[in-house]
């Protein structure tokens, strides 16, 4: 129940519970994304660092507080369904609504395409793998079939590529010279909302969470499926309001390396760090696969549309922004039970 009691356990009341959490969740991220720029200046971090991991973590904040909440709260297939439904959010939505608002097309690069969407595509790879893994050498007794758990060693092999993600950007700008930093930077002040905002992050996506539990009881809708669409979309708002107002500014490179890096941190570390908190996670298999493979799909979609003349134009974000629309109809048919693609849902 959210709000520990304080606000009745109904569709109504949680619905509104859902909304407020996720505009705290958008005010809150505002503030630690700006503080975390203005420090990685101040400290001298290079560009790519800034946006690939600094910018990154922290657009990506809400999605890690997501799976941690569930994996306290032993409900670590809606954490997962939030991960996986925030990917394919961002890799769909987040560029389609950046080439509409801006109205000419978004500038992509080489770097782009080929760096950062083909790790991406490797980091999804080894999420699964480890998944895999999880099902041949810690299967579950009973239902699921095709189950497992996800323990802390199997963990580490995610994160263990995220460090090497972080090594090759770190490679690619060894000779960076940092510019001198202003004087009149307040640092303590920059620290200080960096706090909040961490704070109000994590209050709003707890309510959320337990908002979004009580909806799924009430409506028989499974926790996988509710973190795929509801919980997704709510902690998703801070990587499109980073992407949009960097493709206003016309620094399309920034707008979809933020996307790509937001992707490979949540897959990479956001899920690894909620199993290593709740010691080990249940795996369905026959769930995770047909969601992964949706987000290879997607992924394939983006890195296509990216690559003619390296630039996403109106007619491709709209295209983007219709290849969502289907996802998400396709997750209300399974859940009213019209198909049945996703097993032991």
């Amino acid at each position: 129940m959210a709000l520990d009691g304080l606000v009745p356990n109904t569709p109504v009341a949680n619905v509104a519970v859902v909304a407020v959490a996720t505009g705290l969740v958008w005010f809150g991220s505002g503030w630690l994304e700006r503080s975390a720029e203005h420090l990685s200046t101040y400290y001298g971090l290079p560009a790519v660092i800034q946006g690939s991991v600094v910018v990154a973590v922290g657009s990506s904040f809400p999605e890690l507080a997501s799976v941690v909440f569930t994996a306290l709260a032993g409900s670590f297939d809606m954490g997962v369904g939030a991960i996986v439904g925030s990917a394919i959010f961002n890799i769909l939505v987040v560029p389609g609504l950046s080439g509409i608002t801006t109205g000419d097309p978004v500038e992509s690069s080489r770097a782009i395409v080929y760096k950062e969407a083909q790790f991406y595509m490797v980091a999804v790879s080894a999420l699964l793998v480890t998944f895999a893994l999880a099902v041949i050498y810690f299967p579950t007794a009973g239902e699921p079939a095709l189950g497992g758990r996800l323990v802390r060693p199997l963990a580490a092999i995610p994160l263990l590529l995220y460090g090497l993600y972080v090594f090759i950007q770190w490679q690619d700008v060894q000779d960076h010279e940092a510019e001198a930093a202003s004087g009149d930077v307040s640092i303590l002040g920059h620290w200080a909302k960096l706090a909040v905002g961490l704070l109000v992050i994590l209050v709003a996506v707890e309510q959320l969470v337990g908002a979004v539990e009580g909806l799924s009881h009430t409506f028989a809708i499974p926790e996988f499926l509710a973190g795929v669409t509801i919980v997704a979309a709510a902690t998703s708002l801070p990587d499109a309001l980073v992407s949009v107002r960097a493709a206003r500014r016309g620094n399309g490179a920034t707008s979809l390396g933020n996307v790509l890096g937001s992707n490979t941190f949540d897959l990479l570390v956001a899920i690894p760090v909620g199993v290593f908190i709740a010691g080990s996670a249940p795996v369905n298999f026959a769930v995770a696969v047909p969601m992964m493979g949706v987000l290879t799909l997607a992924t394939i979609l983006l890195f296509v549309v990216l690559r003619t003349d390296l630039t996403l134009t109106t007619g491709e974000s709209y295209a983007l922004l219709l290849s969502y629309l289907l996802f998400v109809g396709w997750v209300v048919a399974e859940t009213v039970g019209v198909t049945d693609l996703i097993r032991s849902v």
